[in-house]
């Protein structure tokens, strides 16, 4: 029987503490359990495995990126809308290193709940550069674009990338700007 209080939304939360702190990639079933105060196997009880619980951790990640892009976006449209959601990212991104790095593999082929959390993040992304007039194909290679500025800034920034003497914050502005140009002229 499983214990008390120990439910697969609380062994989620735990594990993405530790991801937080450890790094998606040192998380281990055995840590998850000690931090609920559980022995090893009786995780089992509550998630499939690693695989499992990464994929858990992965679902939760993109419904949380999602929502935080949706709010940012809210009542903006184009450059306004663009820089919102990228600081938003930003800020997500920083406080939640291991859901940064759990949203960026593909979905497995014929896993409908995470294609439909990966959705969810995309249709924000794609509402907010649509109104940049751009045709169907400009607007997957500004999707792309965003994504990969995106990550690339959270993964520098996480490892204290940027040691020039000019404020990263005023650069990560500057892009956006020559990004939002680009995008303009469509």
């Amino acid at each position: 029987m499983p214990r008390a209080g120990v439910t697969p939304e609380r062994v989620v939360e735990a594990a993405a503490r530790l991801a937080d702190e450890d790094g998606l990639e040192a998380l281990t079933m055995a840590a998850v359990a000690a931090e609920l105060g559980i022995r090893t196997p009786s995780l089992y009880k509550h998630v499939d495995g690693l695989p499992a619980l990464r994929r858990l951790l992965s679902l939760r990640a993109r419904r949380d990126l999602a929502a935080v892009l949706a709010g940012a976006a809210v009542g903006r449209s184009r450059g306004d809308a663009l820089r919102a959601v990228a600081h938003a990212y930003r800020q997500w991104a920083s406080a939640s290193p291991a859901a940064a790095t759990a949203v960026q593999p593909a979905p497995l082929p014929g896993d409908a709940e995470e294609v439909a959390a990966r959705t969810e993040v995309t249709d924000v992304v794609f509402a907010v550069l649509s109104g940049y007039g751009l045709s169907e194909a400009a607007l997957v290679d500004a999707t792309r674009a965003l994504r990969a500025g995106l990550v690339g800034w959270a993964v520098l920034e996480a490892r204290d990338g940027f040691g020039m003497a000019r404020p990263a914050e005023q650069s990560f502005d500057w892009w956006l700007d020559a990004l939002d140009s680009a995008l303009s002229r469509g």
